[in-house]
């Protein structure tokens, strides 16, 4: 009797199992935007909120909009798109257990280019293009307009993408401020194809009138920089609103802080007494992030040398820059922290100091909360009998309000598994990982699972975990970074990017012959991003980066500059 029940109770679970598939989704696409689509990556966003795009909505804390995403080659132009509905969402990872109800959905493709790079591989990305890398506002890719829609686990849904990014709009030269870009001969052998490097570039007071003047240069890393910031010629707007809420700070009228900081730091910078030099601040957006982190990489490509060798010379020459290591200084914050120090590391000649606010895990035993060497997986700490997750982003109480898993499982769902969706855990492993078989970044850990790969650690161990680089080649490096490092710090930082600087503290203040004779600092209860002054809060000193350590690079003129460097505007009076 209950053999034969079971074709029976197989055939009932297989109807059941079919009843809970979606309805087929449906993605139509307009005849005028389906010529240049061939790859691409499409998107399926779903939010309650019913006044804002859904594609603008996700992120890492409880507010998220969903999303889920599919990859599609080779694009027949008249063919309509059904949406895969095994496809991997974030934060509910299947449509399957997506709630009945209603919802503003917006369907966008990120279109993806081929690249035929020097090293034989061959591989599909989303060329930036002139947005920094924003797959939610790059020019070309396309979407439809939100629709509000009841969602029913066994009804379709059709969808029409028939709206278009239109092209960013350069900035215009200024007085103070140019802007440049040339093509990277070295860039545009790895790649295959034209690439270029920009650069927005502040000129001191007096440029003009002084032909025969030589400057120092500073060099400001961060992320891709649409102009040059936090430099105003004129007043704060008074018409700005009062009731502008900062979420990040918590304050109101932030806008106008900005402002005054601006404008505060244009005063200062045409005042007869304030010291004379050049600020660039880089726009290296490529096909995986808004900057490329300056260096070396197997799957980016020569950046470092093509911003040393390349665009840093090139500036100099066009506006008068001294030209020599010397006189060239790095500083910046979080992506930019770490490129600062980087840059420093692997080209100790070319750059006289680094300033490296926040930075990004340098020391790979504190990838933010995972140590790539010795855990086995990056999402989980697990003991015999249990397991927890790991924290990816806390605020200055220690309240966590994000995984380090839901953060991949984002960027998963956006970009699929080839570090394709523009955002951090990805662009670090593009940068810091060796090619794949099939061309693109080796993962470092199961974007899934979480389950670390060793091997690739290791990999990334001899090629860019700073604190190891610097401590395995301390007997040639040590003098030439011996005054040169800085390193600032909150101890509360967001992403726990504390733990990494103290490692990287403990064999800095460990070192003889020569002691690096620098400076590690930390802000108390200090969130993301400390950059060095405990005197004001972090809304305010993230506005300063150009000012706050011309005292330093002062002493450091003093101890190591020519003696023919006009020490004029640069004197120290302290």
């Amino acid at each position: 009797m209950m053999k034969s029940l079971i074709p029976f109770l197989f055939v009932l679970l297989l109807w059941a199992c079919q009843s809970n598939q979606p309805g087929s989704i449906e993605i139509s696409i307009d005849p005028v935007l389906q010529e240049e689509l061939s790859d691409g990556r499409l998107l399926l966003i779903f939010s309650k909120n019913m006044e804002t795009e859904p594609r603008f909505g996700i992120n890492d804390n409880v507010e998220t909009n969903q999303v889920f995403g599919m990859d599609f080659e080779n694009y027949e132009a008249g063919s309509t798109l059904v949406f895969d509905p095994s496809s991997f969402g974030y934060p509910i990872d299947s449509l399957v257990n997506l709630p009945e109800g209603t919802y503003n959905v917006q369907a966008f493709i990120q279109k993806h280019e081929t690249f035929v790079r020097s090293d034989g591989h061959t591989v599909k990305l989303p060329m930036d293009q002139g947005e920094g890398r924003q797959w939610a506002r790059a020019p070309k890719n396309i979407y439809s307009l939100p629709q509000k829609i009841e969602w029913k686990k066994d009804q379709g849904i059709s969808l029409t993408i028939d709206k278009i990014i239109p092209p960013v709009e350069e900035p215009a030269d200024t007085e103070y401020i140019k802007h440049i870009k040339i093509k990277s001969e070295k860039l545009s052998a790895f790649w295959g194809r034209d690439m270029y490097l920009g650069a927005h570039v502040l000129l001191p007071e007096g440029f003009e009138e002084n032909p025969n003047q030589y400057y120092p240069l500073m060099i400001y890393h961060g992320h891709f920089p649409s102009d040059f910031g936090g430099f105003r010629t004129s007043p704060p707007d008074p018409n700005l609103p009062t009731d502008d809420y900062s979420a990040r700070f918590g304050i109101y009228g932030y806008a106008k802080i900005q402002q005054q900081e601006a404008y505060d730091f244009y005063q200062k910078w045409i005042s007869p007494d304030f010291k004379r030099f050049i600020i660039i601040e880089i726009q290296h957006a490529n096909p995986y992030y808004d900057d490329s982190y300056a260096v070396n990489s197997a799957n980016l490509g020569p950046y470092g040398d093509a911003i040393t060798y390349e665009l840093i010379p090139h500036i100099e020459k066009e506006f008068r820059g001294i030209g020599e290591g010397w006189a060239r200084f790095l500083y910046g914050g979080s992506t930019g922290g770490w490129e600062a120090l980087a840059v420093q590391v692997f080209y100790p000649d070319e750059y006289n100091g680094c300033f490296a606010a926040c930075p990004d895990p340098i020391d790979f035993r504190a990838f933010t909360s995972v140590n790539i060497y010795e855990d086995k997986n990056a999402y989980f700490k697990e003991g015999e009998f249990r397991k927890t997750l790991r924290p990816g982003h806390r605020n200055y109480l220690g309240h966590i309000d994000a995984m380090v898993r839901d953060m991949n499982h984002r960027e998963l769902a956006i970009g699929g598994d080839k570090s394709r969706s523009g955002d951090q855990f990805d662009i670090w492993q593009a940068v810091y990982s060796p090619s794949g078989e099939d061309g693109y970044p080796k993962p470092i850990w199961d974007k899934y699972s979480g389950e670390i790969d060793s091997e690739v650690a290791a990999y990334w161990k001899e090629n860019f975990d700073l604190s190891y680089i610097m401590e395995r080649d301390w007997e040639t490096l040590g003098k030439k970074l011996e005054g040169k490092i800085h390193i600032y710090c909150g101890d509360m930082d967001n992403y726990y990017l504390n733990n990494a600087v103290y490692l990287t503290e403990e064999f800095l203040e460990g070192t003889g012959n020569p002691y690096y004779d620098g400076e590690v600092a930390y802000g108390d209860r200090a969130e993301h991003c400390w950059n060095g002054d405990p005197t004001q809060p972090n809304y305010i000193s993230r506005l300063r980066y150009n000012t706050m350590y011309l005292d330093e690079i002062e002493d450091r003129f003093a101890k190591s500059a020519p003696s023919n460097f006009n020490m004029k505007n640069w004197t120290i009076t302290k």
